[in-house]
């Protein structure tokens, strides 16, 4: 990453909120209004956070389940731990049979939530890393049939390309509602978008 990405990054305004708000990623002041605007977390419910390292994500997610709730924070990264003891790190590919075996394990088979801010690693090949990224959720989606519960929510991540309505008219059938929205914290320049799915059908 080059002086000026640095310098960018240093005056990005939610940058400096999450760094004095003792947030440990600008992200979870995207998680933060994706849950003011849809009430996606409750209190004492399950969630299982996909691609969750640093832990911005989940650490928004802790807050709102408070003590009765349980937060499952999955990454082929470490993720720092928690001062809180219903956080659970599981390390690996979310994609892979053992880690979604993992998963269930350690949710009891089951969570009320689940979120993805996930990425593919990024070639710059523009129709490469939009295959790559709805093939991740592709995988998402998969979890969420195994592993969420009757009336449960989904959040994912998405850019939008030639896949992107097929992946809407799916998630359409599984949820009571679906919305798509790009929250004031998402950079301007960046193409992603979130799919919020509220009621799972099963």
């Amino acid at each position: 990453m080059g002086s000026n990405w640095q310098q960018s990054k240093k005056n990005d305004p939610y940058y400096k909120k999450a760094k004095k708000e003792e947030y440990r990623s600008r992200a979870s002041y995207k998680l933060k209004q994706l849950d003011k605007k849809f009430k996606i977390l409750k209190t004492g419910k399950t969630v299982v956070d996909l691609g969750s390292s640093p832990g911005g994500w989940s650490q928004v997610a802790l807050e709102k389940v408070g003590q009765e709730g349980i937060v499952v924070g999955v990454d082929l990264n470490n993720i720092k731990p928690f001062e809180e003891e219903n956080f659970y790190s599981i390390r690996g590919d979310f994609t892979t049979e053992k880690i979604q075996q993992e998963i269930i394990k350690t949710t009891g088979g089951k969570t009320d939530v689940l979120l993805s801010d996930a990425s593919p690693s990024l070639t710059g090949i523009k129709n490469i890393d939009q295959l790559n990224s709805y093939d991740l959720i592709e995988n998402v989606i998969e979890i969420a049939n195994n592993i969420l519960k009757l009336k449960g929510n989904l959040v994912i991540k998405a850019f939008q390309g030639s896949e992107y309505k097929t992946i809407l008219d799916k998630l359409k059938k599984k949820f009571r509602i679906l919305k798509t929205t790009k929250p004031p914290s998402s950079r301007k320049k960046s193409s992603e978008i979130y799919i919020i799915g509220l009621g799972f059908k099963g």
